[in-house]
C-alpha cells in the first residue's frame, strides 16, 4: 500500500467498526472504560451466555486495549456471537475487529493466515447491514491494505465507495476521500472531506476522523507542514473529543524542530485521550529541551502504559531511558 498514514488509522477504525446498534455498553466505549464494559458484558453474560449485545461490547472492549495475548479470546467471543445470532451483522464485524488486529499485531505471515477471514466476516456484515457504515469502512480498508492474492484490490475498493454512496452520501465521499488519498490525489482527499457531514452518526464521525486524520498524517510524512498543520487544525475544530488534533499539530510542530512549541500541544491530547505514544513523543521533547527529569518520567509513562506501545517505539524507549539514565 502507499500511504502509510492509511494504515496508522487502520487499526483505530477498526476499534469502532462495527458499532452499529446502539446499547447498553456504546457509552462506555464510546468514553474508552473499556474495564467496565468487560465487568458489565461478563455479568450479562453470566446470566444470558449468549447475549449478542454483550459478546460483541466484550470483545469490543478487548480490542480496544490492544493486548496481543487476549485477541485469541476476542476472536472466540465473536465466534460465539455468529454461532448464536448468524443474521447478526454486529456479530461478523466484531470477528473482522479482533482477527484483522491478531494479524496486524502478528505481522505478515499472521495476517495472510487470517486474511480471508477477516475479509469474509466484513462482507457478510455488510451484506447483512447494508448500513453498517464501520463494516463498510474496515471492508474498503482491507481492500487497500492487503496484497492481491488474498483478496485486495484498488477496484473492488472503489466499487464499495460508490455502493456506499447509493447507502449513504456523506460515508460515501468518505470512502472516495480514502480512494483519492490512496491516489495520492492529497488536494481531493482533503476536500472531499471536508465537504462531508458526519452529523448524527457515532460510525460517521469516527470515520470522518479518521480519513481526516490520514490526510494530515499523509501531509506530515511528506514534509508538507503547512498542509499538515491545516488539516490538524481542522480535525482539532471539528473533533474536540479526541486528542488527534492536538497530537498531529505536535508532530508537525517537532518535526519542524520547534520541540518546546510541541510540548504545550502534546500536554493537551494528553489530558484529552492519554496515549503511550503521546509520552513517547513527550519525552523526545523533553530530552531535547534538556529536561532529563522530565524526559525519564515521560519515557517511563510510556513504557509502562497501556494499551502498550508498539514494538519498534517501544525499543526506542527503553535505549533512551537507558542513555538517560547512564
Amino acid at each position: 500500500m502507499k500511504h502509510p498514514a492509511i494504515a496508522l488509522t487502520a487499526l483505530s477504525f477498526a476499534l469502532a467498526s462495527s458499532a452499529a446498534f446502539a446499547d447498553e455498553y456504546a457509552a462506555l466505549l464510546k468514553a474508552k472504560k473499556y474495564a467496565e464494559v468487560e465487568r458489565a458484558a461478563s455479568a450479562r453474560l453470566g446470566a444470558e451466555p449468549n447475549n449478542a449485545e454483550a459478546l460483541v461490547a466484550k470483545t469490543k472492549a478487548i480490542v480496544a486495549q490492544r493486548q496481543e495475548s487476549r485477541m485469541d479470546e476476542a476472536a472466540k467471543l465473536a465466534e460465539q456471537c455468529i454461532a448464536a445470532h448468524p443474521q447478526k451483522s454486529e456479530c461478523h464485524g466484531a470477528l473482522g475487529d479482533a482477527l484483522g488486529n491478531k494479524a496486524m499485531m502478528g505481522g505478515i505471515m499472521s495476517a495472510i493466515g487470517y486474511a480471508g477471514k477477516i475479509r469474509e466476516a466484513y462482507l457478510k456484515a455488510v451484506e447483512l447491514d447494508p448500513n453498517n457504515i464501520a463494516a463498510r469502512s474496515s471492508l474498503q480498508l482491507y481492500y487497500l491494505m492487503a496484497p492481491g492474492i488474498v483478496g485486495g484490490s484498488k477496484s473492488k475498493a472503489q466499487a464499495l465507495a460508490a455502493d456506499t454512496a447509493k447507502v449513504n452520501v456523506q460515508a460515501g465521499k468518505l470512502l472516495q476521500a480514502r480512494i483519492e488519498l490512496d491516489d495520492e490525489k492529497l488536494a481531493q482527499a482533503e476536500n472531499l472531506t471536508l465537504s462531508a457531514n458526519p452529523a448524527g452518526s457515532d460510525a460517521l464521525q469516527q470515520l470522518h476522523l479518521d480519513v481526516l486524520s490520514s490526510v494530515g498524517n499523509t501531509y506530515l510524512h511528506e514534509k508538507k507542514y503547512a498542509d499538515a498543520e491545516r488539516v490538524f487544525q481542522e480535525v482539532a475544530k471539528r473533533h474536540p473529543e479526541s486528542g488527534i488534533g492536538a497530537f498531529g499539530l505536535a508532530r508537525t510542530l517537532q518535526e519542524k524542530g520547534k520541540p518546546a512549541d510541541a510540548i504545550p500541544l502534546y500536554e493537551k491530547a494528553l489530558a484529552i485521550e492519554p496515549r503511550a505514544a503521546i509520552y513517547y513523543r513527550l519525552g523526545q521533547c523533553w530530552q531535547i529541551a534538556s529536561d532529563k527529569a522530565k524526559a525519564m518520567a515521560a519515557f517511563e509513562k510510556a513504557l509502562s502504559f497501556k494499551p502498550a506501545l508498539p514494538k519498534q517505539l517501544k525499543a526506542e524507549a527503553e535505549e533512551q531511558l537507558k542513555a538517560l539514565k547512564g
